[in-house]
């Protein structure tokens, strides 16, 4: 928000108050001032001038030689190069001596042969940003109205002599995108009284009934809960007054016409926007506020055709929409030249609904930005009229008698009980009842006090932001001064800070795959529909889980909510070997989503998951080796580790499985034991071929495990034993067993038999053979027995193993191999 130190002095008395003062202030008091320029970039001696005659240059096609009276008693000869000069113009003139932006000077000077005793000025070389002029003045020298004063400096006709705070506001303070707004605080921070303007001051009412030529009817209530129009007969469209104009291009808004000029003004003071209607254009004199129809279409004011969508609310007439209700005007029914009647409309729309509309459009405009952050709903009606007014006043139009209107204009403000015991206890002053009394007054807040030292403070609608007691202590604190609250101590309890067990589980699974060679990576949340329908063993899809759509998604890649990990770790894959990068390990700790809904009623389960995956060498090739490709056990290893950091080997069991995308003799399924339950924690393997060459990415190892029972059940923290001091015994057992035993069950078995003189187990060696059978198997153990306190006995050793053979024996048929 630009605000002009000059305008905003109509609304307050600013004397002896600088501009850069009043920014430190409004700065102090929470009202962050980015910077303070000053209008006038360094023009000084440059004049209204009058052309009184204009004639070719002898020697040179473009340049004009022109008679000037620019109050100095005789006239002045200056040569222009400008296309538009022409006689009977008034123009601002740089006499000699005059100084511009840029360091320009202004001297005598013979162009061609012919003196110049000054220059025609364009609003460029007078250091006016030339884009916010109207069209017609954007090239050549500005041409200035005819009513203006020979001879008068140019600074005061253009009103240069002002400074623009620049406001940067935080979305709490939408009151001050109004100069009245702003006026209210710089009051409330000066201590010095408003001077607000009467907006039906201009008026001038017909005998003629508005409802003979509009009626307005709203069946959005939701997102329109009041619309006002007034009508307007006999407007003369043309530019605006330059005072009008002075002030727009000073807030950095182009003027266009004086009526619209107008609605941007009362849109600028009041914060209120408006738009005008010409009345010819509006089919049926009936005014709808709706939402758009499907398929429907319309032209905005900048010339683009607009597909809207039924969640867009509309203003529409009889026939068709006519403008887009909040964001902009439609091009069908804009004011032009030839605009006699209008309707003005002033209304209050959903700011939620604005800002839909405005972003899926692409459509930023001064008026949204307002309904945005929501109107003050009192100032509707005071900004209708005080527009009509100046229509009124300034484009000749009278104005039919009522208001067409619909909905309603009440809103409740904000009632909030406080004390003063309880502002200074959150600030830790010592203010008294009479200090907070000042306070609640200048900022025109009404108060009631309910007991001695305690008050119901009725916030004006002009101050949305303020809705509980935090928020008017936080009042006191501004208009106080933030600098006069002494720094006190904080007391209470203090509690050490750290880690959650997941938290520490989470970071120690990134040290750990870190040190495997992985790199981390953080890939999007959302997926597209095919993608999501991956892996449905880890998506649940066979426990009627499904993705979740996002209702309004940016592309069809990004659509829904991803159930698994390993699809978006795959894509990470698929773009790193596209650029060269063949050796990927990656991996991912993050959640997914899941809900058996088809349209969601409660939020989904949110699972905490981790996912790897491996392709291409784990070794380069070299002058000593060859190149040495990932495969199966380097992705069950990574996961070994994984869970021997976290104190789980034990309760972990590897089985063959088959699911879906996986190659079915290189997975398997990754269980946790726990609480006598067999948990199912997900799947390590090698993708399926079909899906490695839909992805052309090769041969791919890839795991993903849920992660909250492994929250539950990890080691809450790592314990340190001492190196061993008594030496190990190491046997060996080679027993044959059929084909369909797996080694983890062997090894199992063996732990469980062995009892705890076993230190480690481990298998060295599977063959297979006619030496034993089709359907058998040899599966050599090496055994590791240590005990902690003393050495041990071969006798003690033999009958640990003698325990684990018959083991074997017992529960799969083994035997001993000789």
């Amino acid at each position: 928000m630009n605000v002009s130190y000059n305008w905003l002095n109509e609304y307050i008395d600013l004397e002896g108050i600088e501009p850069a003062r009043l920014a430190e202030l409004m700065t102090s008091g929470g009202i962050e001032i980015d910077s303070v320029p000053a209008r006038n970039q360094g023009v000084s001696k440059v004049v209204v001038g009058y052309v009184k005659a204009r004639e070719k240059h002898p020697d040179a096609d473009k340049l004009s030689v022109c008679t000037v009276d620019a109050g100095l008693g005789e006239d002045l000869q200056i040569v222009c190069g400008a296309a538009n000069v022409a006689a009977g113009q008034k123009v601002p003139v740089a006499l000699v001596g005059a100084k511009l932006p840029g360091g320009v000077q202004i001297k005598r000077a013979k162009l061609r042969g012919v003196e110049s005793q000054g220059m025609i000025c364009s609003a460029r070389e007078l250091g006016i940003n030339d884009k916010l002029l109207p069209k017609e003045q954007q090239e050549g020298i500005l041409v200035l109205p005819d009513d203006l004063e020979i001879g008068r400096d140019i600074v005061n006709v253009l009103g240069l002599d002002d400074h623009v705070l620049e406001l940067d506001l935080t979305p709490n303070r939408s009151d001050c995108l109004s100069m009245l707004g702003v006026a209210y605080e710089a009051s409330a921070l000066t201590g010095r009284p408003l001077r607000l303007p009467d907006p039906a001051a201009d008026l001038i009412v017909s005998a003629e009934k508005t409802s003979d030529y509009v009626k307005v009817g709203i069946t959005a209530k939701e997102q329109c809960p009041h619309y006002a129009a007034r009508y307007i007969k006999g407007v003369k469209i043309g530019p605006s007054p330059l005072w009008l104009q002075n002030r727009l291009i000073a807030a950095g808004i182009r003027p266009i016409s004086n009526v619209v000029d107008i609605t941007n003004y009362v849109m600028l003071e009041y914060g209120q926007p408006l738009h005008a209607f010409d009345a010819s254009k509006v089919a049926g004199g009936r005014i709808e506020v709706r939402l758009a129809k499907e398929g429907e279409t319309m032209v905005t004011l900048d010339g683009q055709q607009r597909k809207l969508e039924p969640h867009m609310l509309v203003v529409a007439d009889a026939e068709k929409p006519i403008a887009l209700a909040g964001v902009m005007g439609g091009l069908d029914s804009e004011v032009t030249g030839d605009t006699v009647d209008i309707i003005l409309e002033s209304a209050r729309f959903a700011g939620a609904t604005v800002r839909a509309a405005s972003r899926q459009l692409g459509l930023r405009s001064e008026a949204s930005a307002r309904f945005e952050k929501e109107v003050d709903p009192a100032r509707v009606i005071p900004a209708l009229d005080r527009a009509a007014g100046l229509i009124c006043r300034i484009a000749g139009g009278l104005v039919t008698e009522g208001i067409a209107e619909a909905g309603s204009a009440e809103a409740e403000p904000a009632r909030i009980a406080i004390s003063l015991d309880r502002i200074n206890r959150y600030l830790g002053t010592s203010l008294s009842s009479l200090e907070i009394k000042t306070i609640w007054s200048r900022l025109a807040f009404e108060a009631s006090e309910t007991e001695p030292d305690s008050w119901i403070v009725t916030v004006p609608t002009r101050r949305p932001g303020v809705t509980r007691d935090v928020d008017l202590i936080e009042e006191v604190a501004r208009l106080h001064g933030y600098d006069n609250i002494l720094a006190t101590p904080i007391e209470g309890p203090t509690t050490t800070g750290g880690l959650t067990k997941p938290q520490a589980i989470r970071r120690e699974l990134r040290a750990t795959l870190t040190r495997a060679g992985l790199h981390e990576a953080i890939s999007y949340s959302i997926t597209f529909p095919q993608r999501a329908a991956l892996f449905p063993q880890l998506s649940g899809a066979g426990e009627g889980i499904r993705p979740i759509p996002l209702l309004m998604p940016m592309s069809e890649d990004r659509s829904v909510l991803r159930t698994t990990l390993l699809p978006s770790l795959l894509e990470a894959v698929v773009y790193n070997k596209a650029r060269k990068t063949h050796d990927v390990g990656l991996f991912e700790i993050a959640n997914v989503y899941h809900t058996a809904e088809e349209v969601l009623t409660k939020l989904p389960g949110e699972k905490p998951r981790l996912a790897f995956v491996l392709t291409g060498n784990r070794r380069k090739a070299s002058w000593n080796g060859e190149a040495e490709p990932y495969d199966f056990y380097d992705a069950k290893g990574i996961l070994e580790a994984v869970f021997e950091r976290l104190g789980l080997t034990d309760a972990i069991a590897y089985e063959a499985a088959q699911p879906e995308h996986f190659h079915p003799g290189r997975t398997a399924a990754v269980r946790l034991a726990a609480g006598g339950e067999s948990l199912l924690l997900g799947y390590v393997g090698q993708l399926h071929p079909d899906l490695q060459r839909e992805f052309e990415i090769g041969d791919a190892f890839v795991a993903e495990i849920e992660l909250a029972p492994v929250y539950e059940h990890a080691a809450s923290r790592i314990e340190y034993r001492a190196l061993p001091r008594f030496p190990a015994v190491e046997r060996d057992l080679a027993v044959v067993v059929g084909r369909s035993v797996t080694a983890g069950e062997l090894v199992s078995a063996v732990r469980e038999a062995a009892g705890e003189l076993l230190e480690s187990v481990r298998v060295f060696d599977v063959y297979t053979g006619e030496r034993i059978g089709p359907d058998k198997k040899s599966v050599a153990l090496a055994l590791v027995y240590r005990h902690a306190d003393r050495t041990l006995t071969d006798e003690e050793v033999t009958a640990a193993n003698d325990r684990a053979l018959a083991k074997l024996e017992q529960s799969f048929g083994a035997e001993l191999r000789k």
